[in-house]
């Protein structure tokens, strides 16, 4: 298995969903019988742990504004995710080789986080929760399809992880002012909430 695109598509999968990425590899290695997954990722505690991390996300990254809020609590642990994973990864390289893999997969990870929360914040600009939960199934199909194919097709899994990054840092170009405006009413959310009033994303809309 070539390191390189392995470590930075699962560095791009890890920073969208890193629970279901986990999950994906872990389940291949288990049960499916592929040698190229670390053994760690097909523990039993690790997949159970990561399977039910996963579920809580699949309902809050669905709606609008909780989503938002969960990217921002995600922040530390989907680099960290995509960091291990690439140590994972590595194997037997050396120390300096694991160091470097680890960083750009850490740093891949950062990357399609910020990518994905930007875009999260266009989203939720809409008044309806239909588009954030079109949003996080695409998200959750093209991250199961990418960790799948960081172990089958290192290089294909790499070459749609950049398409896909590419596309989500033009979106976020061309629609920064609908970022900005999506994270004052994020803000304005949260105060809300911090104060105990009852929230009420339709009027901010």
């Amino acid at each position: 298995m070539e390191l390189v695109p392995a470590v930075l598509a699962s560095g791009w999968a890890s920073g969208v969903n890193a629970y279901l990425c986990v999950v994906v590899l872990g389940v291949l290695g288990r049960f499916g019988g592929v040698e190229a997954v670390p053994e760690a990722l097909t523990r039993t505690d690790v997949l159970v742990v990561a399977a039910v991390l996963y579920l809580l996300e699949f309902v809050t990254d669905k709606i609008p504004y909780v989503d938002s809020l969960w990217d921002a609590v995600s922040t530390a642990i989907r680099p960290t995710a995509g960091a291990v994973i690439a140590l994972l990864l590595a194997g037997d390289a050396t120390s300096l080789e694991q160091a470097v893999l680890a960083a750009s997969g850490g740093a891949a990870a950062l990357v399609s986080h910020l990518v994905k929360g930007g875009l999260r914040l266009v989203v939720n600009t809409s008044p309806e929760p239909a588009s954030n939960i079109g949003v996080s199934l695409g998200e959750d199909v093209a991250v199961a399809g990418v960790a799948t194919l960081v172990v089958v097709a290192p290089w294909v899994a790499f070459g749609i992880a950049a398409v896909l990054l590419v596309l989500g840092v033009v979106l976020l170009v061309l629609l920064w002012s609908r970022v900005r405006r999506g994270y004052r009413r994020y803000r304005a959310w949260r105060q809300r909430r911090l104060a105990g009033q009852p929230k009420n994303t339709s009027a901010s809309a």
